[in-house]
């Protein structure tokens, strides 16, 4: 078949793409003798890099609320789970490099969700009867993001040191914890520290060190798993130590992925020497950081700079927002100086998953997972002869917290001894979800780990009557100081001093008012047992959970009580047992209407 002639630009343009190939290939064919006198192009002078973060995700895998068995839904419009993160993470390697981009977490991995429950205790990662078990979701996806590292968070204590043990084993990067220390040896349990290399052709490569420090409360709040085998110290005190060190080692950036929030406070009054909530502390006494990966508190600081008081030098912070619904992007600038790399420039921002849809990669890993679980949350386990709503629980006394103290009292009163026994037994508890609801009909698992959404055992501790009016009162600190004569709005009625509905426990097996008109410390009225005054020197058995008994969220006196009962069983699991074994759930059983809020005497609802 004839080749058609050429046209004038169709000439000119194939003539112009020979001559290029051309000079490439004199290019190559240049003799050695010429190659040896040409210069070797100039190293860069500058170089820039990112580091990823995510915080709190709490084994959210995907968007999807195993409570409610739908979409995740909030009022802001948020979307959780890695599966998003991984979209946000592929995106950004997109755009600065592959190799210019580190991922890492600051904890709080591996509880929080039906999911993490089912591979803790239903098909556990340990495994039963001498089968190894599966792979936990958690660590599938954080090995096919490629995180380069993730702190310890204090939830990942909360299935023991050997599930957490098999975790750390199924991850491909390593779970840093400096100030987690063997209590024997006071070395660290675990890796203090990584390095990882940014390579810059034609220059040196820049060395990253992360460090991680996890939360000391993990000595309070997991004593029954922690106790006599690790200890932990203070986030300060580990980072003096360790920022040093990598700083001798050559790393010209130094970050730090701490488990602890940035305001220097800390949910546990002095029952521990240690800050909970330590990271600006740790920014403004502690040299040579540039910036730090902020969590545990369940809040979204873009970015927060602290000036180091030693050095002058700004330390740039940031937490995302839990459960995968932000990433931070921490970016870098560096500049070549004597052959050493510098940091000329730090900042801080966090993207928002709710921009993009899950990762096909991530979805295709762990979708047979995630079936699993809502199959298994789905299980019926009774019915209910009526609708039981949380919605109004952290003001009134309402049926559906009276079916957690019935269960936690239950328990208790089966475990004491003959002379425990002959004392009288409450139990106080807090309304963990404002959206649970344990509907009229047949009630499944999820329905009941909706009402109870965290993993606590139970103790029975004794407090004096005395004691007992103290941890009232300290309760009582939630509500805001409201006149007499002024109306009631729910919707600023609660939370103040930062005291969260987690924090704010209710009692049950005894009478009391609560008057909102009164200042802090003089709240708690008619306080009574049996319809009697109680008396100041009277012990109380008390059924509570072991974050409380252990000095969670700071209530006086219970952490140093006497233990009257302990159990490792989870409390969500005794919920579960107990409406499996009536068949039927009715507030016939257990409803009791025994405090209410007043207004100088008057009851307010």
């Amino acid at each position: 078949m004839p080749v058609p002639p050429l046209n004038r630009r169709e000439f000119v343009k194939k003539s112009a793409v020979t001559g290029a190939a051309v000079a490439v290939a004199g290019t190559v064919a240049a003799t050695p003798a010429q190659a040896a006198h040409r210069k070797p192009p100039k190293p860069p002078r500058t170089w820039s890099f990112s580091i990823l973060g995510t915080t709190d995700l709490h084994s959210h895998v995907f968007d999807w609320d195993y409570y409610t068995d739908a979409a995740y839904q909030d009022s802001k419009g948020n979307s959780v789970g890695v599966a998003r993160v991984a979209t946000l993470v592929k995106q950004q390697r997109a755009a600065k490099g592959e190799d210019r981009v580190l991922l890492v977490d600051a904890g709080d991995i591996i509880q929080g969700t039906s999911l993490a429950y089912y591979y803790a205790r239903v098909d556990p990662i340990v495994g039963t009867g001498g089968k190894r078990g599966p792979r936990h979701p958690m660590a599938i996806a954080m090995n096919a993001m490629r995180y380069d590292a993730a702190a310890l968070g204090n939830h990942e204590f909360n299935y023991g040191i050997e599930t957490l043990r098999r975790f750390e084993e199924q991850c491909h990067f390593p779970l840093l914890g400096a100030n987690a220390l063997d209590a024997k040896t006071l070395r660290p349990a675990f890796q203090p520290y990584t390095v990882k290399r940014v390579r810059v052709p034609g220059a040196p490569d820049i060395k990253v060190g992360i460090l991680g420090l996890t939360n000391p409360g993990i000595a309070l709040w997991d004593k029954d798993n922690v106790s006599g085998r690790m200890a932990f110290t203070g986030l300060v005190e580990q980072a003096k130590k360790y920022v040093p060190r990598m700083r001798a080692l050559g790393c010209d950036v130094v970050f730090l992925t701490d488990h602890s929030g940035l305001d220097g406070s800390s949910s546990y009054g002095d029952e521990l020497p240690y800050v909970e909530n330590a990271s600006n502390l740790v920014a403004q006494q502690v040299p040579g950081i540039d910036a730090i990966l902020v969590g545990h508190t369940h809040t979204e600081v873009s970015s927060y700079t602290v000036t180091n008081t030693e050095t002058g030098k700004d330390v740039v912070l940031s937490e995302p927002y839990c459960y995968g619904m932000r990433l931070t992007v921490f970016d870098f600038e560096l500049e070549l100086v004597h052959g050493q790399w510098k940091v000329t420039s730090t900042k801080a921002q966090t993207l928002n998953s709710n921009t993009v849809e899950e990762d096909a990669e991530i979805t295709g890993l762990l979708t047979a997972d995630h079936d699993l679980v809502v199959t298994y949350v789905n299980t019926p386990v009774g019915t209910c002869t009526a609708d039981l709503s949380a919605a109004e629980a952290c003001w009134k006394d309402v049926p559906v917290m009276d079916f957690i103290h019935q269960v936690q009292t239950a328990a208790v009163a089966t475990g004491l001894s003959a002379a425990d026994a002959a004392l009288p037994l409450i139990s106080v508890a807090a309304p963990f979800s404002r959206t649970a609801d344990i509907p009229r009909g047949d009630v499944t698992i999820r329905d009941v780990a909706g009402l109870y959404i965290y993993d606590n055992t139970l103790y029975g501790k004794k407090l004096t009557g005395a004691q007992l009016k103290d941890y009232l009162e300290y309760a009582a600190k939630y509500y805001h100081q409201v006149p007499a004569g002024t109306k009631v709005d729910t919707a600023t009625l609660t939370n103040a001093n930062s005291f969260w509905d987690y924090m704010y426990d209710t009692a049950a097996g005894v009478s009391y008012d609560i008057d909102i008109a009164q200042p802090e410390g003089s709240r708690i009225k008619n306080l009574s047992h049996a319809g009697t005054p109680v008396d100041d020197d009277q012990v109380f058995v008390v059924a509570v959970n072991n974050y409380r008994a252990n000095g969670g969220s700071g209530y006086p006196h219970i952490a140093a009580a006497d233990i009257a009962y302990s159990s490792t069983n989870e409390i969500r699991q005794l919920m579960i047992d107990y409406v499996t074994a009536k068949g039927s759930l009715d507030p016939a059983d257990f409803a009791a209407a025994n405090w209410q809020l007043t207004q100088n005497g008057t009851p307010v609802f």
